[in-house]
């Protein structure tokens, strides 16, 4: 055991002592936070905003056509082309749309807007959008009755949410559990490739090297292949760990670098509470606290790090088996990783229909089978999953990670002194079956 744990301290300070872990464990959080960061720069600059003049026969959009953030209107009784040309070359209006006398918005009928710069796709269809909905309203409000408006009928439409309610469980949004879902499922999927492939390349750099080979004059193969492995699997969780924290960390510093976040933020509040609290914004905003209240996130993310170990382990040791039994030809390797890459596809595609039907017999066996077990019930979790399954999950997964860690340390003790002879499965199965002599 202590060599062991003599070999997980190396393969981890190696690896974390390097200029790489920290470039990339750094990195990569600043560069997805200055991504976002410039996202959210170019969202909230105020010369982006358009004030379009619209002009003619507007008065019939004047109380349908409202503003947003990034457009305004402003509306003239009068359609004077040559004025309204000289107020858009003035800056005053950055273009203007001509309403002409009996313009109905009738299947087939067009308005142009001008302006001295072109629109993007989006621009257009945002704008488009509006018009639309404002020509539905005036038609709308001459086939109401006499003493209607389409305000009143608009206050009279309720939205209601439906929540589904397993027997014995919470109740809770299918959307967002579908959501979770897939993030949690998607994140196991790309750890059990990443660390996976890292501890092969490890295995197969020190049997090139042959360093191996005075490594397993002090130490037995099965007892440097466990080391590898756990310690690659520690840099793992010590590398999400560190982005989890630089992420919450630079979501903080949002509201400081772009203080105007803010500012917006209250004044769209302020809007949506004085138009009576109906917008989509804040309903979205409570749905996703309420969500986040039914949920228990708190078992995910300590179930979360028992898949990705028990995962991991059951792959790496596949995986280090692969490393050890190839040279220096990656084209070898990427032969032999065919089996084991298989399963991990498998698995996400059993994801896909999990998270559809979460209760279903694929989604089941996905989630006990241990091969699909870290990506599939990583996936149905947020959906509420019997104890009793989760148990059995994790006790298969334990159980396989052991079969295949002793079926893997079989073929490594052969294979990681072999040279110059292209493996193939077949022959790796005899290393594996091979009693000890």
């Amino acid at each position: 055991m202590n060599k062991i744990l003599i070999i997980i301290q190396r393969e981890f300070l190696s690896r974390v002592q390097k200029k790489t872990f920290l470039l990339s464990t750094i990195l990569l959080p600043v560069l997805i936070f200055g991504f976002y960061a410039m996202i959210i720069y170019f969202s909230v600059k105020s010369d982006d905003k358009l004030h379009i003049a619209v002009a003619g026969n507007s008065g019939q959009l004047k109380d349908y056509l409202k503003d947003d953030n990034n457009l305004k209107f402003s509306f003239l009784p009068t359609a004077d082309v040559t004025a309204l040309q000289k107020e858009v070359d003035a800056k005053t209006y950055t273009g203007y749309i001509v309403v002409p006398d009996g313009f109905k918005g009738n299947k087939g009928d067009s308005l142009v807007y001008s302006s001295k710069s072109s629109v993007g796709l989006m621009t257009q269809d945002k704008i488009e959008d509006k018009l639309n909905a404002a020509l539905d309203k005036v038609r709308l409000q001459h086939l109401l009755a006499p003493g209607v408006s389409v305000q009143q009928v608009d206050s009279s439409k309720a939205g209601i949410a439906l929540k589904v309610s397993k027997e014995g469980g919470k109740t809770g949004n299918t959307g967002f559990a579908y959501g979770l879902g897939f993030i949690s499922g998607i994140l196991i999927y790309m750890i059990l490739f990443i660390y996976g492939a890292m501890v092969m390349r490890g295995v197969m750099e020190e049997k090139t090297s042959r360093i191996a080979e005075v490594m397993v004059s002090s130490v037995k193969p099965f007892q440097l292949m466990m080391g590898k492995i756990l310690g690659i699997g520690a840099v793992g969780l010590v590398q999400f760990l560190i982005w989890g924290v630089l992420m919450m960390a630079l979501q903080l510093l949002l509201p400081v670098i772009f203080p105007q976040l803010l500012d917006q933020a209250a004044s769209q509040a302020g809007g949506m509470q004085a138009m009576g609290g109906n917008s989509k914004q804040i309903e979205m905003v409570r749905s996703i606290m309420n969500n986040l209240n039914e949920v228990n996130i708190g078992m995910i993310l300590v179930l979360f790090i028992f898949y990705f170990m028990g995962g991991y382990l059951l792959y790496s040791s596949m995986f280090a088996a692969v490393g050890s039994a190839v040279n220096e030809d990656p084209q070898d390797a990427q032969q032999l990783m065919l089996p084991i890459t298989m399963p991990i596809i498998f698995s996400f595609v059993i994801m896909t229909q999990a998270i559809n039907k979460p209760d279903g017999g694929l989604a089941l066996f996905g989630s006990l089978f241990p091969l699909s077990s870290p990506i599939v019930m990583m996936a149905r979790l947020p959906y509420g999953v019997p104890g009793w399954q989760i148990a059995l999950s994790l006790a298969l997964l334990v159980l396989g990670f052991l079969g295949t860690t002793w079926l893997a340390a079989r073929i490594y003790r052969t294979a990681i002194l072999m040279y110059g002879k292209k493996p193939t499965w077949k022959e790796m199965w005899k290393w594996a079956m091979r009693r000890e002599g």
